[in-house]
């Protein structure tokens, strides 16, 4: 969104253009006059607000904000910048597709305000547990950039997840694992085929010391006497896919 924003179709053969065409190949850019060559420069700060997660499609809206110019930083007597709100609608994302966007955004009005679900995370995993331990390794190996082989061995048979290719993460911590359902929390695995649904609260620690908060969301599924990762979901609310979000949404993976 950010680069379509900042783009100018005319003017050929630019980086801007030639990242946009990576995942939207047929998307017309916008057209600046010369005189507006200045502020296009200007990166735009874009936040998603509200996703909408279909079986074969997604909407995402965005707001998007330009500073004005001159502005300067922390000046409380300055006017707030505007900010316009985008629809952008794709498919891909799941099962390991690519994400492709359908068309050129369209400005909409502001979203309305959504109440906060309540969670459907009642029941806390033990620490040092079956589940815990497991997600504990498999977390590691998603973000600790090893290799495939490395995370495969936690994932449900069948299913194919990209890691993070920039790993910048020297220690990573579970703060708390916490289930939907109480078989999860049982010191022995259950059943073959019985899921649950997971959230991960990782403390992820770079190489200049700085400690990320993370929150990742999954289901899992017992087989074979072990917990294995049968979907993961990134920055998803606890709202069933086909159900707006105020909250950006990401499907990391699922199954093939």
């Amino acid at each position: 969104m950010e680069l379509w924003l900042r783009g100018d179709s005319s003017v050929s053969d630019s980086g801007i253009e030639s990242a946009m065409r990576v995942v939207a190949p047929g998307v017309e850019l916008p057209k600046r006059p010369r005189s507006a060559g200045g502020p296009a420069a200007a990166a735009p700060r874009v936040v998603a607000v509200r996703t909408s997660v279909g079986p074969d499609a997604w909407t995402v809206v965005v707001a998007a904000v330009r500073d004005q110019p001159g502005a300067a930083a922390g000046d409380r007597n300055a006017a707030a910048p505007p900010v316009r709100y985008y629809a952008v609608s794709g498919s891909g994302g799941r099962n390991g597709t690519p994400v492709t966007i359908g068309g050129a955004p369209a400005e909409v009005a502001a979203p309305d305000a959504a109440p906060v679900p309540g969670t459907q995370f009642s029941h806390r995993v033990p620490a040092g547990g079956m589940l815990e331990r497991s997600l504990g390794e498999f977390v590691r190996a998603y973000l600790g950039g090893g290799p495939g082989e490395a995370l495969e061995r936690y994932l449900t048979p069948g299913l194919r997840i990209s890691a993070p290719k920039a790993a910048p993460y020297v220690r990573i911590e579970v703060a708390e694992v916490v289930t939907d359902t109480e078989a999860a929390t049982t010191a022995t695995v259950p059943a073959d085929g019985t899921k649950g649904r997971v959230r991960i609260r990782v403390t992820g620690e770079d190489k200049d010391g700085i400690r990320w908060p993370l929150v990742y969301r999954a289901e899992v599924t017992a087989r074979a006497g072990r917990w294995e990762v049968s979907t993961l979901e990134s920055g998803i609310t606890d709202l069933p896919a086909g159900v707006s979000s105020s909250s950006p949404t990401s499907v990391a993976g699922g199954a093939r």
